[in-house]
């Protein structure tokens, strides 16, 4: 009988265990398409943040930075791949998605992501100067608000990082030459 039980326990842990490196693998997929975004948004010159959204197993939207292309601060890669999937599930609940994104949210798509209920959010690289999904605050979990968002960090973010910083150092170096 407690072999019996010991047994379970232990396939369990072992389904717990598959299904958490399944589930880390799937996260790097789609982190690499959101890194995909980034370098569009790279390659208009604006910040390299891109973002997909996720619904069961399929990527469903799509977006970039183009805030300085468009002139328009709302012009975020969440909030454009928020409005891409409102429109495909035809629903501003996006509660079965899973949003990837190369760089933490700021507080407005933070507080988006909280308003269209989504209910995972895997994030890239920090960031420590404005990030608003653990490292200036964590919108994304504040007991009080109506939805809290599991969380996921640091997938693909050495890869984040590097085209953050190799993007800011090419910035600095246009606006040095332009002087």
């Amino acid at each position: 009988m407690k072999k019996r039980r010991e047994d379970r326990i232990k396939e369990q842990m072992e389904r717990e265990l598959e299904r958490q490196r399944e589930q880390r693998q799937a996260d790097e997929i789609y982190m690499k398409e959101a890194i995909k975004q980034a370098k569009k948004a790279y390659a208009i010159q604006e910040v390299p943040i891109g973002c997909v959204i996720v619904h069961e197993g399929k990527i469903i939207a799509r977006g970039y930075n183009r805030r300085t292309t468009d002139k328009n601060p709302l012009a975020h890669a969440e909030i454009s791949a928020i409005r891409k999937a409102s429109k495909k599930l035809e629903d501003w609940r996006l509660e079965e998605c899973t949003l990837y994104v190369t760089l933490e949210p700021c507080q407005m798509c933070a507080g988006a992501i909280v308003q269209a209920r989504i209910s995972r959010v895997v994030v890239g690289c920090m960031n420590p100067k404005a990030g608003c999904a653990g490292s200036v605050f964590n919108l994304l979990q504040v007991p009080a608000f109506n939805h809290q968002a599991e969380l996921v960090t640091g997938v693909r973010g050495e890869e984040c990082s590097q085209m953050m910083k190799q993007f800011f150092k090419e910035l600095r170096q246009r606006k040095n030459r332009d002087r």
